[in-house]
C-alpha cells in the first residue's frame, strides 16, 4: 500500500508507482502541515463519471483527485472547515461546499472562481442533495431544509418543523421528482418537488426496538430504500409498493449503523443488490440484500473508517479513516476475495433475538464464504456436568478461568498484548449495557467538562473528545464525578486504550472506581484519609525507618501515596509498565492497589532517604523514576501475603463486584450535601459566566456596530468626496467639451463664411461672365443707348440742382427761424433785465431817500451835538452842577441809541433786497433754460428729417457757418464790511462759472460747441453796496472829527467824559 503525502502542494500525482493488482487499497492520501501535524480530511464526494472525487480538509482546502489520470490539484481555499460537498449535475465543473459558518458556496473547479454564495441556514448543513436534472438542490440542517434553484441560486422553498422534531435527512430520489424527508421521530414522508404536496408516508414497525434512523441509502433506479440507526437492524422498503419488505439483522458486533451506501453494478440496471453498512466499530461490511450474505468488508478496529463514498460506476470506494487520511479502495480487488480458497475456520455469525411479529421479515446475516475441498472439522468443547464452588468463583465470561489466568500472569509477568483487552473485559466482567450507556451519552456533554481542553490540553482531538464523552457519562451517572478534579487523571489512560470503544472505556473506569476506588469519596472534597492511613499503617509495619524519615521531613501520605492513587501510576510509569501493573491489579483483590503503592515507596527507599525538601518529594512522585517494575510487583505480592490481618487493607475493602447488567448500579458513596452545594455553586458560576459572556458579546456587538457605522460614515464621506471629484471632473470635461464645441462652432462658422464667400465669388464670377456675355451680345445696343443715357443724365443733373436749391432755401429758412428765436430770447432777456433794473433803481431810489433822511438826521444830530458842546462849554465855564451834565449825557445816549436803531433798519432792508435779487435770478435762469430746451428740441426735429441720396451729396457741399457769440461778462461786486456796525454784511456775488453754465448761446451749432452768455443781475446790488460804503465812510470821518475836537479841548474833564461816551 502506497502512502502519498500531499503536504502543501497544489497539484501532483496521486500515486508514484502503479498499484499492484489484487490489493484492496490502491493508495492512502495524507496531508501533513507544519511540525508533522496531520490535517484531517472531513468529506468526500464523487462526480457523475466516478473517475474523480472532491475532498475537503479541516483547514478548508478543497482538492480534486482524478483517479483515471493519476492527478490531484487544489481547487479552492475556503478558510474554514466544510460540512458537506456535492457536484452540480448540470454544470460539471461546478461544485457546492457547505461551510462551518452555515453558508453554501458554489465554485468552479477549473477557473477557481466563486460562482454564488447562498445564505439562509441557522445551523450546520449536514447534507446536500442535487436533483438528477441538476436544476434544484436541497440542503439539510438539524432544524430546516431549503430548496435552491441552481440556475439563479435563489431559495425557492423552506421546510420548517417543530423544535421537538428534528430533521435527519432530506434528499431527492433518483430519476424522479420526489423528495424524501426523514425526521428524528422515525417518520419518512415523500413529497412532490414542484408543488411540495405530500405523496405518501412509508410504514414503520410499531413493535420491536426503536431503530432511530440515522443512515439512508437508495438504489440508482429509485425503487428501494434502506435505513438504519442505533441498532443492528436494517429496514428495506419497496418504494413502488410503499411497503416494508425486509428487516435485516446485522451481526452482534454491529450496534449502531453510521452510514449506508449501495454498491452499483454494471449489469444490474440500477437495482443494486450490494449494500455497504458502516458501523460504530469503523468497519464497513458489504452484504447482499436478497441473500443476506456478508460478501466482504473494509477497515478494522485499528484502522477504523469514519465515512465512505461509493463511485457511481461502482469501481472505487473512497473512505476517510479515523486518523484523517483517505483510503482509495478498488472494488474489483475486494470482490476477488470471494473466489479465494476458504479459511481454515468457518465463523457463523449468530444474530440476537428478533421480535416475534417481525419474524417473517427478519433475516440473519451469515458468512458468505464458500467451503471447498475437505471440510474443516470444528470441535466444540463441552463443559463438565458439575462445578465446585471454587471453580464457579474463578469462572469468567467467554470461557476463561481466573485461576488459570493468574497462573499465566505469574509465569510470564503480563498477559499477551494481543489478548490483553479481551482478558481485561473478562476479568472485570463488563456488562456492555448499550442502552444504558446510550441514555447517558444522549444527555450530551456535562457542563463541568465543557472547557476541559483549557485545563488539560491534548493534541489529539479524537482523544480529547473521547475523554470528554467518558467524563460526561460518569458525571451524568453520579453527580460527584462532575465535581472531582482528579477524575480526568484517573480516566485518561483507559480512554487512550479504549479510544475506539467509548462504552467499554466507560465501563472499565466505572468498575475501577466502584472496586479499586472504594471509600475514596467519603471525605470529599478532601483526599481519602482513611485509605491513606491504611497505606501508612502498612508502610509503618514493614519499613519504620522510611516512615520516620518521611515524618521528620514533614511529608504525609497525601504527598507520597495520594499522587500515585489519583493518577493510577500513569505519571510515574511508562505505557508498558503501566499495562503490566494493571494486569496484576485487575487479577487480584482491590487491596492490591494500595499494596502496590507501598511497594513502589519501599522499592524507591534509597532515593527517598536522600530527599529532605518537600519540593523534591513532590517532584519524585509526579515524574518517572528508575524502577524495576518486576521487583515492585514481587514486593507487592510479598506485602499482600505478609501484612497482618488487623492492618491489611483486605479487611477494610470489599471484594470485587462487577457492574450489573441492563442498568448501572447507583453510586452514592459520597457526601451528597457537599456535592450538591458545589454543583449549585458551579451552576451559579456558570450562569454568571454566561451572563458575562452575553454582556461581552453585546459590548462586542455594539463595538462592531460602532466600527461598522464609522466605516460606513468614512465610506460615505469618501464616496461623497469621490462624487465631488467626479462632479468636478464632469464639469471640467463639460467645460472642455463646450470649449471644443465652441471652437468647432467657430470653425464651422468660418467654414460657412468661407463657403459663402466662395459661393458669392462663384456667383460674382458667373455674373461677370454673364454680363460680359451680355455686353458682347448687346454692344450694339449700348451705342444706341448712349445718347438716351446722356439725355437722362442731363435731366438728372437739373433735378439735382433743383433739389440743391430747395435744400438751400430750406436751410436758409431754418437759419432765419433760428435767428428769430435767438432775437426773441434776447428780447425776453432784455425785458427781464430792464424790469430787474427798474426794480433795482426803485430800491436804490428808496435807499437814497433813506440815506438822505439818514444824512439829514446825522446833520441834525451834529447840529445838536454842536449845540450841546457849546452848552457844555458854557456850562463848564459857568460852573454848572453835575445834574446838567448827566442830563446832557442821557440825551447823548438817546441820540446814540437812535443811530443804532437806524443802522439796524438799514441792514434789514439790505437783507430783504438781497433775497429779492436771488429770487429774481432763479426765475430768470428757469425761464432761459426752458426756452433753450424748446429751441434744442425743434432743432433736433429738423435734423431728423430724412434726406434723399441726391440731397445728401448736395448737403455735403453746403456748410452753414454761424458766427460765435461771445458771452457778456458780468462784473462781480463784492461788498466789504461796513464801518458803521459789524452786523451789516452784504451777500457775496454769484461766481462767474455758475453764471456761464446757466446762460447758453443760441448761435452755437451744437450744445457742445455753444458758449455761455453771461447776463449780470448784480448792478443794483453793487450800487446799493457802494452807497452804503460811502455812508459808512462819512460816519467814520464824522466820529474822527468829534474825537479830534474832544482831544483839543482836553483841559476840561467834562469834555473828555462826553467824548468817551460818544465813542
Amino acid at each position: 500500500m502506497e502512502v502519498t503525502d500531499i503536504g502543501n502542494k497544489e497539484e501532483g500525482k496521486v500515486w508514484h508507482r502503479q498499484p499492484t493488482p489484487g490489493k484492496g487499497v490502491l493508495v492512502t492520501v495524507v496531508r501533513t502541515a507544519q511540525q508533522a501535524k496531520i490535517v484531517r480530511f472531513l468529506h468526500v464526494t464523487f462526480d457523475t463519471t466516478g473517475d474523480s472525487f472532491l475532498a475537503g480538509d479541516h483547514h478548508g482546502n478543497i482538492y480534486v483527485f482524478d483517479i483515471s489520470r493519476n492527478r490531484f490539484r487544489l481547487v479552492q481555499k475556503t478558510g474554514q472547515a466544510c460540512t458537506a460537498l456535492a457536484f452540480s449535475l448540470r454544470r460539471t465543473t461546478e461544485f457546492l461546499v457547505a461551510l462551518a459558518d452555515y453558508t453554501i458556496k458554489c465554485f468552479d473547479k477549473d477557473t477557481k472562481q466563486l460562482v454564488s454564495w447562498m445564505r439562509g441556514h441557522e445551523g450546520s448543513v449536514s447534507s446536500i442533495s442535487v436533483h438528477s436534472s441538476g436544476r434544484y438542490a436541497i440542503s439539510t440542517s438539524s432544524d430546516t431544509a431549503q430548496l435552491w434553484d441552481m440556475d439563479t441560486f435563489e431559495r425557492k422553498r423552506k421546510l420548517n418543523i417543530r423544535q421537538s422534531v428534528g430533521i435527519q435527512r432530506v434528499f431527492f430520489l433518483p430519476l424522479s421528482n420526489t423528495i424524501l424527508s426523514c425526521f428524528s421521530d422515525d417518520s419518512i414522508f415523500a413529497w412532490e418537488s414542484d408543488t411540495l404536496s405530500c405523496k405518501y408516508q412509508l410504514p414503520v414497525p410499531d413493535c420491536g426496538p426503536k431503530v432511530s434512523y440515522k443512515a439512508f441509502a437508495v438504489t440508482r433506479d429509485g425503487k428501494s430504500l434502506a435505513a438504519g440507526g442505533r441498532s443492528n437492524l436494517l429496514h428495506l422498503w419497496c418504494l413502488d409498493s410503499k411497503q416494508l419488505i425486509r428487516v435485516i439483522q446485522m451481526p452482534t458486533q454491529v450496534r449502531t449503523v453510521r452510514q449506508l451506501d449501495f454498491l452499483p453494478d454494471s449489469f444490474d440496471g440500477g437495482a443494486s443488490q450490494t449494500l455497504g453498512v458502516l458501523s460504530q466499530d469503523g468497519v464497513m461490511r458489504f452484504i447482499n440484500i436478497h441473500t443476506c450474505k456478508l460478501l466482504f468488508h473494509m477497515g478494522s478496529h485499528d484502522d477504523a473508517i469514519t465515512t465512505a463514498t461509493v463511485s457511481p460506476n461502482g469501481r472505487h470506494v473512497v473512505a476517510i479513516m479515523d486518523n484523517g487520511s483517505i483510503n482509495v479502495y478498488s472494488v474489483q480487488s475486494l470482490t476477488q476475495e470471494l473466489n479465494k480458497p476458504p479459511l481454515s475456520r468457518v465463523a457463523v455469525v449468530s444474530g440476537g433475538g428478533a421480535d416475534q411479529d417481525l419474524s417473517n421479515l427478519k433475516v440473519k446475516v451469515r458468512s458468505g464464504v464458500i467451503q471447498r475441498g475437505r471440510q474443516t472439522q470444528v470441535k466444540i468443547l463441552t463443559p463438565p456436568a458439575c462445578f465446585t464452588a471454587e471453580e464457579k468463583e474463578n469462572e469468567l465470561p467467554a470461557g476463561l478461568n481466573k485461576k488459570r489466568l493468574v497462573a499465566l500472569l505469574k509465569g510470564f509477568g503480563e498477559y499477551p498484548a494481543k489478548y490483553r483487552m479481551f482478558v481485561w473485559r473478562s476479568l472485570l466482567c463488563l456488562p456492555e449495557n448499550h442502552a444504558a450507556y446510550s441514555s447517558l451519552t444522549d444527555k450530551g456533554l456535562h457542563s463541568a467538562y465543557l472547557t476541559l481542553q483549557d485545563k488539560y490540553p491534548i493534541k489529539s482531538h479524537k482523544l480529547q473528545r473521547g475523554l470528554q464523552r467518558v467524563l460526561s457519562a460518569l458525571a451524568h451517572w453520579a453527580a460527584i464525578f462532575g465535581e472531582v478534579e482528579y477524575l480526568p487523571l484517573v480516566a485518561f489512560p483507559f480512554v487512550k486504550l479504549f479510544q475506539n470503544n467509548p462504552m467499554l472505556c466507560f465501563e472499565v473506569v466505572a468498575t475501577v472506581i466502584v472496586n479499586w476506588g472504594q471509600h475514596w469519596f467519603e471525605y470529599f472534597p478532601n483526599p481519602p484519609l482513611n485509605i491513606l492511613s491504611m497505606a501508612e499503617n502498612v508502610l509503618a509495619h514493614h519499613d519504620k525507618e522510611l516512615l520516620q524519615h518521611l515524618v521528620d521531613c514533614g511529608i504525609t501520605s497525601q504527598l507520597y501515596v495520594w499522587p500515585l492513587l489519583e493518577t493510577l501510576f500513569s505519571e510515574v510509569l511508562t505505557r508498558e509498565e503501566w499495562l503490566r501493573l494493571f494486569d496484576n491489579i485487575f487479577s487480584n483483590h482491590p487491596s492490591f492497589l494500595l499494596l502496590a503503592c507501598v511497594a513502589y515507596i519501599t522499592c524507591c527507599r534509597e532515593p527517598l532517604l536522600l530527599c529532605s525538601q518537600k519540593e523534591d518529594f513532590e517532584y519524585f512522585f509526579h515524574h518517572r523514576n528508575n524502577l524495576d517494575l518486576g521487583a515492585m510487583i514481587k514486593e507487592a505480592y510479598r506485602l499482600m501475603g505478609s501484612t497482618p490481618a488487623d492492618i491489611h487493607p483486605r479487611t477494610l475493602l470489599s471484594d470485587f463486584t462487577p457492574l450489573t447488567k441492563g442498568q448501572y448500579p447507583v453510586f452514592n458513596h459520597y457526601p451528597e450535601f457537599i456535592v450538591q452545594y458545589q454543583s449549585r455553586e458551579r451552576e451559579k458560576i456558570r450562569l454568571q459566566e454566561m451572563e458575562y459572556l452575553r454582556e461581552r458579546q453585546e459590548v462586542s456587538a455594539l463595538h462592531t456596530d460602532c466600527m461598522r457605522h464609522q466605516a460606513e460614515e468614512e465610506a460615505y464621506y469618501a464616496q461623497q468626496e469621490l462624487l465631488q471629484n467626479a462632479e468636478e471632473q464632469r464639469r471640467n470635461i463639460l467645460a472642455q467639451e463646450e470649449e471644443k464645441l465652441t471652437q468647432q462652432r467657430t470653425k464651422l462658422a468660418a467654414m460657412k463664411r468661407e463657403l459663402k464667400v466662395k459661393e458669392l465669388q462663384l456667383l460674382d464670377a458667373t455674373k461677370r461672365r454673364f454680363l460680359k456675355h451680355q455686353q458682347d451680345l448687346r454692344a450694339s445696343q449700348v451705342q444706341r443707348l448712349d445718347q438716351e443715357i446722356s439725355k437722362k443724365m442731363d435731366l438728372r443733373e437739373r433735378e439735382t440742382a433743383t433739389a440743391v436749391q430747395d435744400l438751400e432755401v430750406r436751410q436758409m429758412e431754418l437759419e432765419a427761424q433760428r435767428k428769430r428765436l435767438e432775437q426773441h430770447l434776447f428780447k425776453e432777456q432784455e425785458r427781464v433785465g430792464r424790469e430787474v433794473e427798474e426794480e433795482v433803481e426803485m430800491k436804490m431810489r428808496k435807499a437814497e431817500r433813506e440815506e438822505e433822511n439818514y444824512t439829514e438826521l446825522l446833520h441834525h444830530t451834529e447840529t445838536n451835538m454842536q449845540a450841546l458842546e457849546e452848552s457844555l462849554a458854557e456850562a463848564c465855564q459857568l460852573g454848572l452842577e453835575s445834574d446838567w451834565q448827566r442830563e446832557v449825557g442821557g440825551r447823548l445816549q438817546q441820540v446814540h441809541a437812535q443811530q443804532q436803531s437806524n443802522r439796524g433798519r438799514l441792514a434789514e432792508s439790505h437783507r430783504q433786497t438781497l433775497a429779492e435779487e436771488e429770487r429774481l435770478e432763479d426765475t430768470m435762469r428757469d425761464d432761459a433754460g426752458r426756452k433753450w430746451d424748446e429751441v434744442m428740441n425743434s432743432r433736433a426735429q429738423l435734423q431728423e428729417q430724412p434726406l434723399s441720396s441726391a440731397e445728401t451729396d448736395v448737403q455735403r457741399q453746403v456748410r452753414v457757418v454761424s458766427p460765435p457769440h461771445r458771452p457778456i461778462p458780468a462784473p462781480s461786486v463784492s461788498a466789504g464790511p461796513s464801518a458803521a456796525g459789524p452786523d451789516v454784511r452784504p451777500g457775496p456775488a454769484p461766481p462767474l462759472k455758475q453764471a456761464q453754465t446757466n446762460m447758453v448761446c443760441l448761435n452755437s451749432r451744437s450744445p457742445s460747441e455753444s458758449t455761455s452768455t453771461v447776463f449780470s443781475l448784480d448792478r443794483g446790488r453793487a450800487q446799493l453796496d457802494s452807497s452804503e460804503r460811502n455812508l459808512m465812510k462819512e460816519i467814520r470821518e464824522l466820529r474822527q472829527k468829534l474825537a479830534a475836537r474832544a482831544r483839543e479841548g482836553g483841559s476840561s474833564p467834562s469834555v473828555l467824559t462826553l467824548s468817551s461816551v460818544s465813542q
